[in-house]
């Protein structure tokens, strides 16, 4: 895939500025594995949260994230990856203005459709309202996003 693009030339831009393209779609790998591309504008990220019956794993290649695995927090820079195993309530925190990520879901679940779902909002969901989407795509809502502002790892 070229540098830019994205699966079925189709952009899905979270809440009007940071697009998070479909790089390998679960239909490409009969649902064992989905690839995203996200470019944050902004600190900050999703609630605590978890999946019942995906992986994840993210690899940083521009900014510093703040990631909370369970009740571990660590801070990954450019080039660091991390783990986020199925079951345990995670969420991350972009901490600058800019950063990117490449993550990737296994097995692919229904996350193409939580995203774009998420895209066609206005602006943030509210919290009944999110915990209703993470539901319909195999998540559980377990508590509210990591304040970027009090980044303590």
């Amino acid at each position: 895939m070229p540098a830019g693009a994205a699966r079925f030339g189709e952009r899905t831009v979270l809440f009007g500025a940071n697009p998070n393209d479909i790089k390998v779609s679960g239909q490409d790998t009969d649902g064992r594995l989905g690839v995203f591309d996200y470019v944050g504008q902004g600190p900050g990220g999703p609630p605590l949260h978890l999946h019942e019956a995906q992986d994840e794993v993210y690899f940083v290649f521009d900014g510093d994230y703040l990631f909370q695995v369970g009740e571990r927090r660590e801070v990954v820079k450019a080039g660091g990856m991390i783990f986020l195993p199925r079951g345990v309530p995670h969420a991350f925190a972009q901490l600058g203005e800019t950063g990117r990520m490449l993550f990737m879901f296994t097995p692919a679940g229904r996350m193409e459709d939580y995203f774009r779902r998420l895209a066609a909002l206005d602006g943030p969901p509210s919290p009944a309202r999110a915990a209703a989407l993470f539901a319909d795509h195999g998540m559980r809502l377990i508590g509210p996003p990591i304040d970027p502002g009090h980044a303590g790892a």
